[in-house]
Parts: C-alpha cells; sequence; structure tokens
C-alpha cells in the first residue's frame, strides 16, 4: 500500500533546551523520563488512495531516559475524517512502513487513541497546538544572540523521524495532561516534514 504525505512538524518536551536525544537517541534525556507531544500537520498526502490533506495527528509519549530502551507509553489524538483516521492509524502505528515504523518497537505501552480537534496556529517564529482541555503548548523558534538575518538555529544531520534538519525551539507556554501522561514543556522543535512508502 503506497502513501505520501507532507506538512509541518511541531514538537514540545519535557528536557531542557536543547533535548539530548533528538542530538542522538544515544543520549539520554535530560530527566529519568522523557515526556514529549509530537504533532504532524497534513498539508497533503495520500493514503492507498485515500486524501488525507488537512489531517493532524499529535502523539502524546512518556519514554525511558534512554529512548532507545524502549517501552514507551503512547496515546494518539487524531483529527481527521473516518476514512483518514482509519489510514493515518496505519500509518503512524507502523504498519505500512516509511519512518514511523522505525518507532514501533520501541512502544510498550499503548494509551489509547482518540479523536479530538487539533488547533495548530503559527505566526512567524512562533507555533502553537491546542487540543482539547489536555494539550495547549506554544513555542518559539530561538534565534541566536547577536544574529543580523533573525534565522532561527537547526539542527543538521539529526536521526529523527520526522526530518533531517530541526528547528530549535523552547516552550513559550505549556499546559499538557493527556493519557496519563503530565509534564512542564521546556525544549521543542518544528520542522517540514515529507515521507513518502
Amino acid at each position: 500500500m503506497a502513501w505520501n504525505m507532507k506538512g509541518t512538524y511541531f514538537e514540545t518536551c519535557s528536557c531542557e533546551v536543547v533535548c539530548p536525544c533528538t542530538a542522538s537517541f544515544s543520549l539520554g534525556a535530560d530527566y529519568d523520563r522523557c515526556k514529549v507531544v509530537l504533532v504532524f500537520d497534513v498539508a497533503e498526502g495520500e493514503v492507498d488512495g485515500t486524501d488525507v490533506s488537512g489531517a493532524k495527528v499529535a502523539l502524546v509519549a512518556d519514554a525511558p531516559q534512554m529512548m532507545t530502551d524502549g517501552n514507551w507509553r503512547v496515546g494518539v489524538y487524531l483529527d481527521a475524517t473516518d476514512e483518514q483516521a482509519e489510514m493515518l492509524g496505519a500509518v503512524f502505528g507502523g504498519q505500512l512502513g516509511g519512518p514511523p515504523a522505525a518507532l514501533g518497537p520501541l512502544i510498550g505501552e499503548h494509551l489509547g487513541a482518540e479523536r479530538a480537534t487539533i488547533d495548530v496556529e503559527e505566526d512567524g517564529l512562533r507555533h502553537s497546538v491546542k487540543i482539547g482541555d489536555t494539550v495547549d503548548f506554544e513555542i518559539e523558534d530561538v534565534v541566536p544572540f547577536g544574529s543580523e538575518d533573525g534565522k532561527p538555529v537547526k539542527l543538521v544531520g539529526v536521526f529523527h523521524p520526522a526530518s533531517s534538519e530541526l528547528t530549535v525551539a523552547r516552550a513559550s507556554r505549556s499546559r499538557i495532561s493527556a493519557f496519563g501522561v503530565e509534564y512542564e514543556a521546556k525544549a521543542g522543535f518544528s520542522a517540514p516534514f515529507a515521507w513518502a512508502a
């Protein structure tokens, strides 16, 4: 089953800026657990003939300090039609290959999947996500001190399911309590993503 999608990715986690595990999964998180929300805003895409443009997916995860140890606890929010949700569930569940399949072996406990409205707003360097009363965060891309062009800092050449290039951000607002995962976000990333399998 062929599929492709592209759009914008946002992440916020409980580590300090910049979270070590994004530089390399072999580096442990700043604290005992890595708690993270991964948001995919699909601008356009197709999964086995189903148009998934306009859909949004958010993964809420609680992982060990060494993320490669596995046993992640993951819950999923889907903002999609019934048909889109079925197709996206297979993609993000790893059954259809591509980047999400690499995360599958790391997940030890599924905390559930819920349909919800995922509001994503972008305003220059600021990106915010709101999911009902469970997830509400804003991240701001980090512009280095003394930067004359105003361009934000990027991590390049990373091994990350969303992209090999991520824009570094910090959380400017955070309230996360979803699927039994609660934390105060500090770090963040944003990036365009383009997947196919």
